[in-house]
C-alpha cells in the first residue's frame, strides 16, 4: 500500500470517490497502524489529517475499529488481542528477531513478514501456530509501534554510488537520498538517518548526519557507538553553567561544622594510576575486638541537589562510560576530576560508612556518618601489590610512609573476609578483561590481559562491606531505596549450564533443580588451570542472571547476600547517588512516611533508568574493545600464535590468544573433506579422523581484520594441527 516516500498511493488516487472513512477502514483491515501512518498514507494536508482523524474517531465509537499500543484494528479481525508488544533486536539478511517486552523470551521472523522493521522498532508481533524454530517461536510483525530511525554504520561505494551499510545489519545497503551525503567518502564511519521507509528493507532511503573518520580506526568507530546511543562528551549549557560554580572549590569551614572529622585519620585511596574520579577511601585500624574498618565515599549527594540541573543530566546518563583510555562522565569534570574526587591532601566532604568486625573477620556492627576527611596519598594498585609481595622500594616506602602501618591490619582483615567469602560460596569468575594499550594517536598497539592482585581484590572486598552494610540499613528500616539485585538462574540459563557442563566431560548433578553458590563454586575449583578454565568461567558468566537495580530487596546470587546495594561509587553512578540522598535524609531523622512519599517513586524511576544505561554502557564499552582489538590484529597479519579453542559451531571454532584476542576460523579452512558438530563441542572430520575441541591448544595465523565490526579471523598454520 506504500509507496517509497510514505506517501498516499495510487489506489488511493483512484478511489476519489470512496469516503474517507471507508478509506480509513480499508486501510486499517489490512494493514493495521498507527494514526502517524494513516495521516501519511491518507492525507496531503492539514485539512485531510484532520478529515482522518475524524473518520477514525467515528469508526471506534461506532465499534469497528480498537487499537492497542497505539496501533489500530478492525474489532471483527479479532487480531488485537492476539497482539505481542516487542522490540526488533537482531535483522539478519532474510530473517529478524525481536524480544518480548514483558522479558518471556524471543520469536523469530522470516524476512517476508518484517515489514521493513529495523532494530530498535517497537512492534506488534503475531505469533504463527507452528513449531518452534531453533528454540524460538515464530511470527509476523503486524504494525510498527515507534519507529528507530538512527543508526551508524559505513558509507561505502556501489555500483558508482555511495550507499550506507548500517552496523546493525551489514549485509544490507541502503540507498543515501541524493545530495545527502554529508561530505562522507567510501570507507567512512557514518551516522544515517533513515528519512523514507517503506514496508520492504530494500525501500529505506538515508541521509547521512555525521561523518567520524575512516572505519579502519577504532577511535572513530567508538565514537559511532557513542553516537548512536545518543551520549555526548559534552554536557548542555544550563549544566556546564551550573559546573562552573564549582571549578576550583575547596571545601569551606562552614561546610565542615556538624560534620563528623575524621581528618586525623590516617585515610588513602586506592585505585588505577590513571583513575581521575576517586570517589572512594579507606582507614582501617587493629582494635581489642579486632578491626574497624572505614569506606569514605565522596559525598556527591551535597552537591547534586534533586532536580537541579546536575541532577537531571546524571539521571539521564545514569553512569559513565569507560572505554580504552577514554571516559564519558556522568557529572563534569569539576565535580568527577574536583570537588567531589577524593583528592590527595585536600580536605573532602564525606560519607562514611564505619564497620567494627571481629578476629574472625564477621560484621558485628556498623554506622554512617557524615564526614569531612583529608586522604593522605593517592594509592596505586601496581604499587600495592609490589609492597605486600616484599618487593617495595625505597621511594615507595617513602611515599606510602603516612598510611604504611595500616598495612598489616588491611592485609589480615583481607584474608579473613576471603576466607569467609568462600566459606559462603562466593564464584570468584574469572571474566577475562583486557587492558588496552595506546600510542599516543590512540591507536591499539598491545593488548595485556588483566591479573587482579591482592590490592584490587582487598579493595572489592572492602566496599563490598559497605554496600552489604547499606543494604541492610535500608532493609531493617524498611525505607524506600534502590537494590542490587541479582537472582538465580532460570529455566532457560540452566539448560544452557547443564549442556555446557555435559559437553566438556564435567559432572552436572546438583542436590537440587538449582545448583548452589558452593555447588558451582566447586566446579570452577575443578577446572583451574587446565583447558577448560576460561570456557567454563566464561559460560558460566553467560549462564548467571544479569544483575540488576530494582526497588525491592531479592538478595544477590551470585555474592550469595541476603543484602546488597551500590552505595560507593556516587561519581560515576546515579544508584549510589540516590541511595546516598536516602540515607542522607534518615540520618537527619526524617521520618518514614516523608521517606515514603518523597521517594517511594523516585527509587523505582532509578532503579528502571539505572539498569538501562548500565546495560547500553555495558554494549559500548565490549564493542569498542572489540574494534580496538581487531585494529591491534590489523598489524599482525600474517604473524603465528598459539590459541585455545573457545567455541565450537557448526561454521567452525572460535580460538583465544594468550593476550585475549578471539579470532574465528572457517570449518572449510580446517580440512577440505568437511566436518561435522559432534555433542556441541567438537568439529569432526569423518574422513581424516581429525577433531577440534573445546580447550584444545591450536596454531593460526591471523589474515583478517575488520575494525568497523570488531572482527578477526585466523587460519589453522599448515602443517602445525
Amino acid at each position: 500500500m506504500l509507496d517509497p516516500v510514505g506517501g498516499p498511493t495510487r489506489e488511493w488516487e483512484e478511489k476519489k470517490d470512496m469516503s474517507m472513512r471507508d478509506k480509513v477502514e480499508h486501510e486499517i483491515t489490512f494493514n493495521p497502524c498507527t494514526v502517524r501512518d494513516l495521516k501519511q498514507r491518507l492525507a496531503k494536508d492539514k485539512p485531510g489529517e484532520r478529515k482522518v482523524m475524524e473518520a477514525l474517531d467515528q469508526l471506534v465509537r461506532s465499534g469497528v475499529v480498537c487499537q492497542r499500543e497505539g496501533v489500530f484494528f478492525t474489532v471483527r479481525s479479532g487480531r488485537a488481542n492476539k497482539m505481542i508488544p516487542c522490540v526488533l533486536v537482531k535483522l539478519g539478511k532474510n530473517f529478524g528477531f525481536v524480544n518480548r517486552e514483558d522479558g518471556t523470551g524471543d520469536i523469530f521472523i522470516p524476512g517476508r513478514f518484517l515489514m521493513g522493521a529495523m532494530p530498535g522498532d517497537r512492534v506488534l508481533v503475531e505469533k504463527f501456530d507452528r513449531p518452534r524454530v531453533e528454540g524460538s517461536d515464530e511470527g509476523q510483525v503486524v504494525a510498527i509501534i515507534a519507529k528507530h530511525n538512527r543508526f551508524v554504520g559505513t558509507a561505502r561505494r556501489f555500483e558508482g554510488r555511495l550507499v550506507f551499510v548500517p552496523d546493525a545489519c551489514p549485509t544490507m545497503m541502503m540507498p543515501i537520498v541524493n545530495g545527502r551525503e554529508g561530505g562522507a567518502r567510501d570507507g567512512d564511519k557514518v551516522a544515517a538517518d533513515i528519512v523514507q521507509r517503506g514496508l520492504r528493507h530494500d525501500s529505506h532511503r538515508v541521509s547521512i548526519v555525521m561523518r567520524f573518520g575512516s572505519a579502519d580506526e577504532a577511535k572513530q568507530c567508538a565514537q559511532a557507538l557513542l553516537y548512536a546511543q545518543d551520549i555526548h562528551r559534552n554536557f548542555p549549557e544550563e549544566v556546564k553553567l551550573a559546573a562552573e560554580k564549582f571549578e576550583g572549590a575547596q571545601v569551606t569551614e562552614q561546610e565542615m561544622a556538624g560534620r563528623l572529622d575524621l581528618r586525623d585519620l590516617p585515610i588513602f585511596t586506592i585505585d588505577s594510576a590513571e583513575t581521575k574520579d576517586i570517589d572512594d577511601a579507606v582507614s582501617v585500624q587493629a582494635i581489642p575486638e579486632g578491626f574497624e574498618l572505614g569506606v569514605h565515599i565522596a559525598d556527591v549527594s551535597y552537591y547534586v541537589k534533586p532536580g537541579s540541573a546536575l541532577d537531571q543530566e546524571a539521571f539521564n546518563r545514569g553512569t559513565s562510560v569507560y572505554y580504552a583510555d577514554q571516559v564519558i562522565p556522568m557529572l563534569p569534570k569539576q565535580l568527577s576530576n574536583g570537588v567531589c574526587s577524593l583528592n590527595e591532601n585536600q580536605y573532602r566532604l564525606a560519607f562514611s560508612c564505619l564497620m567494627r568486625l571481629d578476629h574472625e573477620g564477621n560484621l558485628t556492627n556498623y554506622r554512617f556518618a557524615k564526614s569531612v576527611i583529608r586522604s593522605r596519598v593517592k594509592g596505586v594498585y601496581a604499587e600495592l601489590n609490589q609492597i605486600f609481595a616484599g618487593e617495595g622500594t625505597a621511594e615507595l616506602a617513602e611515599k606510602y610512609a603516612e598510611v604504611s602501618a595500616q598495612f598489616p591490619a588491611m592485609q589480615q582483615l583481607y584474608q579473613l573476609r576471603k576466607a569467609l567469602r568462600r566459606q559462603r560460596g562466593c564464584m570468584d569468575i574469572e571474566s577475562g578483561e583486557c587492558k588496552l594499550i595506546l600510542d599516543e594517536e590512540g591507536h591499539c598497539v598491545d593488548l595485556k590481559k588483566r591479573v587482579q592482585g591482592e590490592a584490587e581484590a582487598m579493595i572489592e572486598e572492602f566496599m563490598l562491606l559497605a554496600n552489604q552494610c547499606s543494604a541492610h540499613f535500608a532493609r531493617v528500616k524498611q525505607i524506600p531505596f534502590v537494590y542490587r539485585v541479582h537472582e538465580e538462574p532460570n529455566g532457560e540459563k540452566l539448560e544452557r549450564l547443564h549442556k555446557l557442563l555435559q559437553t566438556c566431560g564435567i559432572n552436572d548433578k546438583f542436590a537440587g533443580e538449582v545448583p548452589t553458590q558452593k555447588e558451582l563454586t566447586a566446579i570452577l575449583d575443578s577446572v583451574r588451570n587446565t583447558p577448560y578454565e576460561k570456557i567454563i568461567h566464561t559460560g558460566m558468566l553467560r549462564c548467571m542472571a544479569k544483575a540488576r537495580y530494582e526497588e525491592k530487596p531479592k538478595g544477590h546470587f551470585g555474592l550469595v547476600l541476603t543484602d546488597y546495594a551500590h552505595f560507593t561509587s556516587p561519581i560515576r553512578r546515579y544508584s549510589d547517588l540516590a541511595i546516598h540522598r536516602v540515607l542522607t535524609d534518615i540520618l537527619q531523622k526524617t521520618d518514614t512516611n516523608t521517606l515514603q512519599e518523597r521517594y517511594g517513586e523516585f527509587v523505582v524511576q532509578a532503579s528502571k533508568q539505572a539498569s538501562e544505561r548500565e546495560v547500553i554502557a555495558m554494549q559500548i564499552e565490549r564493542s569498542a574493545e572489540d574494534c580496538y582489538k581487531a585494529e591491534y590484529a590489523q598489524n599482525h597479519l600474517g604473524e603465528n600464535y598459539t590459541g585455545v579453542i573457545s567455541g565450537v559451531t557448526q561454521r567452525g571454532i572460535f580460538v583465544e590468544l594468550e593476550n585475549s584476542l578471539e579470532g574465528f576460523v572457517p570449518a572449510a579452512s580446517l580440512t577440505p573433506t568437511g566436518t561435522q558438530l559432534t555433542e556441541g563441542v567438537r568439529l569432526f572430520d569423518p574422513v581424516s579422523g581429525k577433531n577440534w575441541s573445546l580447550g584444545d591448544e591450536i596454531m593460526v595465523t591471523i589474515v583478517r581484520a575488520n575494525v568497523n565490526m570488531g572482527r578477526v579471523d585466523f587460519e589453522p598454520v599448515k602443517g602445525e594441527n
